[in-house]
Formats: C-alpha cells, structure tokens, sequence
C-alpha cells in the first residue's frame, strides 16, 4: 500500500473513532478502549509520516 493511502486510510479511521468516543463519552459509556485505539493509530501515523519524511 503506499504511504500516502496508508496515511489517509489512518486519518480517516482516527476520526471515526474520535466520533466514537464523543458518542460514548456523551453517554456515560466506557472509553478507555477507544483512547487506546486512537493512541495506537497516532503512533501509526507518525512512523508513515516518518517513513514518507525519508523518501
């Protein structure tokens, strides 16, 4: 996959999940496994970034 599909595929997965976790939070509902997420995918992020930063 290239970076550049890659990158946008993660944007567009984090988002979601912020709509989520706005969702759950508004509800009283458990969020701890979405922070997660949402922190695994920022990580994620970041390397393709820094892999695209190298090309």
């Amino acid at each position: 996959m290239k970076l550049n599909s890659k990158l946008t595929e993660l944007k567009y997965d984090y988002t979601r999940l912020q709509n989520d976790l706005d969702k759950r939070e508004s509800l009283n509902q458990d969020i701890d496994p979405l922070l997660r997420q949402l922190e695994a995918i920022e990580h994620e992020i970041a390397h393709v970034r820094a892999q695209m930063n190298q090309q």
